[in-house]
């Protein structure tokens, strides 16, 4: 080989490094369930039973809105662990679960303290673990209720929800 020729091979050698290393990167980034969300900030996300649906809310407008599921008897509201409904009433996202078995989680505050109370002088527990959730695979039945209370969401919509809702911020159950 030639001196020039040499060089030639080296530099084709390097563009298909960097070509492979962009296009790695581009799918790492594409696989990733953790997303990024640089919009208006969501201030409460709407949750309407009847419609089976989810709203992500800034101010008074719609910034995205999902299908969703929810506990396998959804009439009503959650009063007992077990009872596979739906809490209905304000709560707070209160916390994020990266590692959830149902792909991505963000976790509801229920139950409030009535909720509580309610449960206790009936002589049960009032359940908890309230999450809005993935599917990750666990979907236990083709009815779009399946859950024990929680609202469940494709794991596209999911990673959405878990960029954009952050903890502390309301979220209106309504029937």
């Amino acid at each position: 080989m030639y001196g020039s020729e040499k060089r030639m091979g080296s530099v084709m050698l390097k563009r298909r490094f960097f070509l492979f290393g962009v296009l790695a990167s581009g799918l790492a980034a594409c696989s990733s369930k953790f997303k990024s969300y640089r919009g208006p900030q969501v201030t409460r996300v709407v949750v309407q039973k009847g419609q089976r649906k989810v709203y992500l809310m800034s101010g008074g407008d719609v910034i995205r809105s999902y299908d969703m599921g929810m506990g396998w008897a959804p009439q009503g509201h959650k009063q007992f662990e077990g009872d596979g409904k739906t809490p209905e009433g304000i709560y707070f996202i209160d916390r994020r679960n990266p590692n959830s078995n149902y792909h991505l989680s963000v976790g509801i505050s229920y139950p409030n303290r009535r909720d509580y109370e309610n449960a206790v002088s009936q002589g049960r527990k009032p359940g908890g673990d309230i999450f809005i959730h993935g599917e990750g695979g666990k979907r236990t039945s083709p009815k779009r209720d399946w859950t024990a209370g929680c609202i469940a969401v494709k794991d596209k919509e999911i990673e959405e929800i878990y960029a954009m809702v952050r903890e502390g911020t309301p979220i209106h159950i309504n029937v």
